[in-house]
């Protein structure tokens, strides 16, 4: 199967380009269901484009519930947190309802990849990449802090849309393995999400080809 994956100039764009995808996508599960379920990751990248999608207007937020799709064992107020990182790039600047049944699927699940082909927090080799039952399970990880918890591959399998984002030409050959290279989850994890919605700057992108 050929990959498209969606190719921003730089880092900047590809904030513009996923919040708008984000919001798009958004919309439509509420447009469906009523209701949308967002699962958010941490990392670096995703931090610009949780910012712009604050920003996006007409999103139904009174009917998001936003998920975390990995978190570290570090206190919500650490820096190293990602719900405080999302927080303070999202859910701070959004006006949420605390109150609804979370769906048994979610609508979006926002992805990262690590340096190791890693997404979520199951680092290659981790027995959550086994995990069939679980929907959130502990994983260690190979830079601190270790502790993490992370949803599992049937949650991301089950996801009605994924999208991943890479930036920076040191993913480029990772990105081309992943998408391109031979089907080994346990060794790339984020070819989990290899059909899922890649948003990726030129960088990333390079080694692609056309």
């Amino acid at each position: 199967m050929a990959f498209r994956p969606i190719v921003a100039a730089d880092e900047g764009e590809l904030a513009r380009v996923a919040a708008a995808w984000l919001a798009d996508e958004m919309r439509k599960a509420v447009a469906r269901a009523g209701r949308c379920a967002l699962a958010v990751s941490g990392g670096s990248t995703p931090r610009p484009a949780y910012e712009r999608l604050a920003a996006q207007e007409d999103v139904p937020w009174e009917a998001v519930e936003v998920y975390f799709g990995d978190e570290r064992a570090v206190p919500p107020s650490d820096a190293q947190s990602n719900y405080r990182m999302a927080r303070e790039a999202l859910l701070d600047r959004v006006r949420l309802s605390p109150d609804r049944i979370h769906p048994s699927a979610l609508d979006i699940l926002v992805l990262g990849m690590g340096p190791d082909g890693h997404t979520a927090s199951p680092s290659p080799g981790s027995p959550a990449l086994r995990e069939t039952e679980k929907k959130v399970v502990p994983a260690r990880a190979p830079v601190p802090p270790s502790e993490r918890l992370t949803v599992t591959p049937p949650v991301i399998a089950t996801a009605r849309r994924v999208a991943v984002l890479a930036a920076g030409a040191g993913k480029a050959a990772l990105v081309a393995r992943v998408l391109r290279g031979p089907w080994q989850p346990d060794a790339l994890p984020a070819q989990l999400a290899r059909e899922g919605t890649w948003l990726l700057d030129r960088a990333a992108a390079s080694a692609l080809g056309s």
